[in-house]
């Protein structure tokens, strides 16, 4: 009778394991899908900005230019940074260089670098991962002695 009582037991007891197990686990699945969706919202809002501005006929050549960026390096290099790239192409701001933690793997007319890289010396270094900009800021700050934008900042501020 003792070992029927135990073997139960031992039953219940791992089935709650499992289920507590399980519910860590859904907890770090919502958190990273949280995540994700924050920092998409976020991009979809400043690209929201960034069509209200050109619907201003506005454009980011003429803030760069009144505060005198004349040659910026963009930090994120994915849809925003490739965004802000092609709006300046063509004007009298030129993009030394792009900055990515996924340098390797992207293609572009420009240098894509990474932050073990050494930073060629740049009027602004202009940071398009909106979510993350704080952290990025802190890393770049240690590497160069320039300004560091926010690409959402400014497109509140055009």
């Amino acid at each position: 009778m003792k070992k029927g009582i135990w073997g139960f037991m031992a039953l219940v007891t791992g089935m709650l394991g499992g289920v507590v197990g399980t519910g860590k686990y859904l907890n770090k699945k919502i958190n990273v899908a949280r995540t994700y969706s924050d920092k998409h919202l976020s991009l979809f809002l400043m690209m929201n900005q960034w069509v209200k501005v050109k619907q201003e006929g506005k454009n980011l050549a003429a803030y760069f230019e009144k505060n005198g960026y004349k040659n910026i390096a963009i930090y994120g290099m994915s849809y925003a940074g490739e965004t802000l790239l092609e709006e300046l192409r063509e004007t009298q701001i030129q993009v030394v260089y792009g900055i990515d933690k996924n340098a390797e793997n992207i293609y572009s007319d420009i240098s894509i670098l990474s932050l073990e890289d050494t930073l060629d010396d740049v009027d602004a270094i202009v940071v398009t991962a909106v979510t993350f900009f704080d952290e990025i800021e802190d890393e770049l700050h240690k590497k160069v002695n320039c300004p560091i934008l926010s690409l959402e900042d400014i497109l509140y501020e055009v």
